[in-house]
């Protein structure tokens, strides 16, 4: 079969969405919940198609900010859900295209939602995402390259445009979607890991960076929830399984008999838990914001590491000519 380039492999992936089921965010929510007060903000969200980012528009939206939802490959069936939840719902929620791969999407579109802002935005969420399972040795470039592109190069196009606007103005917040993968490491995972380790150590160095210029980062590890995510998983990694050259595969035959086959139907803890953390840290007063925030419907393995993470930094260079900006961050 001859290898399908980036763009195949997106399209594929996006229509294999379909076959999971939609999660409500206005269903999800808890009896009796009181949602942040987010009046006022502006908050540009990629990856709304489907799991924590639809999430995330639908109850920061709800809750009184002005969402601009962003998503590839539009026209889609879920941008026009999205618009015609706005009209029913009178949210101040608008679907714009940006497909982070790409940086006049990416330059466009948040050119977009500063022009019907009147002005830069105060949050960014990178949530856009993808991962590819199976044995590091088995992870072609081009499966290589789209999930670095993708996870860390597209966070990096998204901060980017954003922030002259934020800085201007001396303001903002810029969430990170990491994983608990991004500080603890699973085998046959692919790249995954890999990319979430860059997110955690490219945006820290952010926070440090934007402490002079009032703009908090805070990056969210989440446990696993029963997202698409798997779903979108299972089509990147059953392609690269049959593309893959047996010189490479022939030494892990049970791990890459798997790939592709993942079920992560069986996931029971509640995907609103992203969504209600990120609104609790946008309501804090600006230099109070984590920097980290492990969200888990179980065990929070990376504790102990964010923990022994921090005291390292403030340690090696809390008297440092540094000092200021990582006790900043870090107290």
């Amino acid at each position: 079969m001859p290898s399908l380039d980036r763009r195949s492999l997106i399209a594929g992936a996006a229509a294999t969405t379909a076959l999971a089921p939609a999660i409500s965010a206005k269903a999800a929510e808890k009896p009796g919940e009181t949602a942040p007060d987010l009046a006022g903000k502006s908050i540009l969200i990629t990856g709304c198609s489907s799991g924590f980012g639809r999430l995330a528009a639908e109850y920061f939206a709800r809750s009184g900010a002005r969402v601009f939802a962003t998503m590839r490959n539009m026209p889609r069936a879920e941008a026009d859900e999205l618009r015609s939840l706005a009209s029913e719902e009178q949210l101040d929620l608008h679907v714009l295209e940006i497909d982070v791969l790409r940086d006049e999407h990416v330059a466009a579109g948040v050119a977009e939602a500063e022009r019907i802002n009147g002005g830069a935005l105060d949050v960014l969420v990178n949530n856009a995402g993808i991962g590819i399972s199976g044995p590091v040795e088995v992870q072609d470039m081009e499966a290589t390259k789209l999930a670095f592109d993708t996870n860390v190069l597209g966070y990096h196009r998204m901060a980017r445009a954003v922030l002259p606007g934020m800085r201007a103005q001396k303001s903002g917040q810029i969430f990170a979607i990491s994983s608990q993968l991004g500080r603890v490491i699973v085998p046959h995972a692919g790249h995954y890991s890999a990319t979430k380790f860059a997110v955690e150590a490219m945006f820290e160095q952010l926070a440090y960076e934007l402490v002079p210029h009032g703009i908090d980062v805070t990056i969210i590890e989440p446990g696993g929830y029963p997202t698409k995510v798997w779903v979108n998983r299972n089509r990147y990694s059953a392609e690269l399984k049959e593309r893959a050259s047996d010189v490479h595969s022939s030494g892990y035959p049970e791990m890459v008999s798997r790939m592709g086959t993942e079920d992560g139907s069986g996931r029971r803890a509640d995907p609103m838990d992203i969504p209600r953390a990120m609104a609790e840290i946008i309501a804090m007063p600006a230099g109070k914001r984590p920097l980290r925030r492990p969200v888990s419907g179980g065990p929070i393995p990376q504790t102990a590491i964010n923990d022994v993470s921090a005291s390292t930094q403030i340690a090696m260079l809390g008297n440092s000519p540094f000092g200021p900006l990582v006790r900043a961050v870090h107290d």
